[in-house]
């Protein structure tokens, strides 16, 4: 409780002030009225007294009387009043001065201690939010005990069961046998948590599953009519209830696999080696893997991520999928009780910082490629960019009469099918579309083969011929035919935006044509984020899905924000452009995985300062775009972490619903445990 009671840290927010002086002026004129009313009632109270025998016609009499009293009490009083009036004033300014420090706590609580407090929180709630975190059990009457303890409150059939009342009933029932253990602190249905939760917070609260391992056992028994202890079931969560002398443990039917709201547990998956299926869809090593497997399950990680290559199981044929060493994998992580999270990666790997396998495209899309080359990104001077293809195909019949789009979705359906007992079993916890490029949701503004290097602006990707047909459509709709062309001044890959004039302080981006611009560049990269994500809620019903969105915090600092431009964010510094992502990801309940969560690390290298990049602002505008709409988060860390101080610095641990390791080699796993 002490080191609970450290976090009363708070700051500032407008908000909680001025819902508390609503809050003080509503009281005061509440007060006025009620001082008002038991004047009257003690003058009439007063008069009663003093004529308690007199008729209700002789009462009128003395009707004038009373209010001249009334009159020379009031009027003629003026100095007594007056210092009620001041004892007034002087209280309302003492409740103001109180309760903006309980708003500020309160704030402070919720930014910087993830409690769960309402808008109009008082002490109670924050003793409430104290007393879980420590472990104990706070019901919704206020009854609090340890959760671990011999006897619990026995919750009786009366919901407004008070903790005397609660004490009574548990002092005639005879504990368990058995200690009576898991009883959560912070447990919710998911309903409740949604009810509650606040924006911008990440509200953690004691885990229904985090049993303490000095525990004698992890779960207790339930006593028969006989007294014998019949079966032995974990005490999730639930209520006690007395029925013929019975305790009957409430139990969820079942519990959800990627709710972890309300609790502290952060999952953590490591990402396999990106050649563990080779082109063949065959295990590269399956001893090696194996022991790895072993080693990751022996530290307890919760899962593995692996990428499911469009270019090796659909390789040769549209709609021939090949499955196998998929297959043979999950039964492996299966065996060993190990989560899966999956990506559909329709992009190929190679090329990039990290990709250390060459894992092209299906071959039959590469033919078409060779025939019809505008169906990959373009860049300004006419180069194509294989790694994915273009979303101006998206509603285009080029693949062998289906669009880009139902190539997906006939993929996405497949390993539905393929793995349906892996989803029913809860095995498959998490599914990542990809997007784009790497599997983001972004063009491939900085390709590496094309000579790109950090910190460079990168270029726009929009000069194939089916995106210049959306951008001709578009300009013709608004009046201006003639902006249906990309930017001529947006420098090269390398440049930096003050030597180019669209990117530079008050360049062009800024201006008409560059608004309009940027505007649908950025809507194009929004409608096909929201096809892909509404046809894979349709293939993976029942499933989380998330959206992966990287971290380009390089010239974050300067007005035009350049390298986000490029990529399809529209956020310069008098826009938020990762707002209308979070809403597009929250309208298909899908989650949101960020790439650039280790700004603590990344700030301590020199060359940041030179490209003018802030990637702790760049996380937090992203976070705060995703708690507005209440999405979930995941990271992914791609530094090696040996140590403890390393994974703390990471600094989400506590504010997202995963993380993820991702590791090049086998040999990896083994230095990092």
């Amino acid at each position: 409780m002490a080191t609970s009671m450290q976090k009363l840290v708070g700051v500032s927010e407008e908000d909680d002030e001025e819902e508390m002086e609503m809050d003080v002026k509503e009281e005061d004129d509440e007060d006025e009225e009620n001082g008002e009313k038991q004047i009257a009632a003690q003058m009439m109270i007063g008069v009663d007294e003093v004529m308690p025998s007199t008729s209700s016609s002789d009462q009128f009499q003395y009707q004038p009387q009373l209010q001249e009293q009334v009159s020379n009490q009031g009027g003629g009083g003026g100095a007594r009043r007056s210092r009620p009036l001041e004892e007034k004033e002087r209280t309302k300014l003492r409740e103001r001065h109180r309760r903006a420090i309980t708003a500020r706590i309160l704030a402070g609580l919720r930014r910087h201690g993830n409690y769960n407090l309402r808008v109009r929180a008082d002490i109670n709630d924050v003793i409430a939010a104290l007393a879980r975190e420590a472990g104990w059990v706070v019901l919704p009457d206020g009854t609090t005990f340890p959760s671990r303890s011999q006897s619990s409150p026995a919750a009786g059939t009366s919901a407004g069961m008070t903790s005397s009342s609660s004490q009574m009933v548990s002092q005639q029932i005879p504990p368990p046998p058995a200690t009576l253990q898991g009883v959560s602190s912070g447990y919710r249905t998911t309903v409740e948590y949604n009810a509650c939760r606040m924006k911008s917070v990440f509200m953690p609260t004691p885990s229904p599953y985090d049993l303490s391992s000095t525990a004698p056992a992890q779960s207790s028994g339930v006593v028969a009519d006989g007294g014998e202890q019949t079966e032995r079931l974990p005490l999730i969560a639930g209520s006690l209830q007395v029925i013929n002398d019975k305790q009957i443990i409430g139990l969820p039917t079942k519990l959800p696999e990627r709710d972890f709201a309300g609790t502290p547990f952060v999952p953590v998956y490591v990402m396999l080696p990106l050649g563990v299926i080779n082109m063949k869809c065959e295990l590269a090593d399956p001893d090696g893997l194996l022991k790895q497997l072993r080693v990751l399950k022996s530290i307890n990680v919760d899962g593995v991520m692996v990428d499911c290559w469009w270019g090796i199981v659909e390789a040769h044929a549209p709609q021939e999928y090949n499955w196998n060493g998929y297959q043979r994998l999950f039964q492996m992580v299966r065996e060993l009780k190990l989560k899966l999270q999956v990506v559909m990666s329709f992009h190929e790997c190679g090329g990039n910082v990290g990709d250390d396998v060459c894992i092209p495209l299906p071959h039959w899309v590469a033919e078409i490629g060779r025939s019809n080359p505008e169906i990959f990104f373009t860049d300004r001077e006419g180069r194509r960019n294989p790694e994915c293809l273009s979303w101006g195909i998206d509603k285009e019949r080029v693949l062998r009469g289906r669009t880009a789009v139902e190539v997906y979705f006939d993929y996405m359906r497949s390993f539905r099918v393929e793995f349906d007992e892996f989803f029913e079993d809860g095995i498959i916890s998490m599914v990542e579309v990809g997007l784009g490029p790497c599997g983001e949701l972004r063009y491939p503004s900085c390709p590496v083969k094309h000579g790109w290097r950090y910190p460079g602006i990168g270029e726009f990707q929009c000069h194939d011929q089916y995106m210049l047909k959306s951008l001709r459509k578009a300009a013709e709709m608004r009046g201006h035919s003639f902006w249906a062309r990309g930017p001529d001044n947006a420098g090269s890959y390398n440049s930096q935006p003050h030597e180019t004039g669209f990117f530079c302080d008050g360049g062009d981006y800024d201006g008409y044509y560059g608004r309009f611009f940027l505007n649908w560049y950025s809507q194009v990269l929004l409608n096909h984020g929201d096809r892909v994500l509404s046809l894979a809620k349709l293939a993976f019903d029942g499933t989380c899905i998330t959206a992966k969105l990287p971290g380009i915090h390089w010239w974050y600092k300067t007005a035009s924000h350049a390298a986000e431009l490029t990529a399809g964010y529209y956020n310069p510094c008098n826009r938020d452009g990762y707002t209308a992502i979070a809403t597009m990801l929250q309208k298909h309940g899908a989650a949101l995985s960020f790439s650039c969560t280790e700004h603590h690390i990344l700030e301590q290298q020199d060359h940041l300062r030179e490209a003018l990049a802030d990637p702790r602002g760049l996380v937090w505008q992203v976070l705060n775009a995703a708690w507005d709409v209440c999405i979930p988060i995941a990271s992914s860390a791609h530094f090696s972490w040996r140590d403890r101080i390393s994974w703390n610095l990471s600094g989400l641990s506590s504010e997202c619903m995963g993380k993820r390791f991702l590791i090049p080699r086998y040999s990896k796993v083994c230095e990092s445990t």
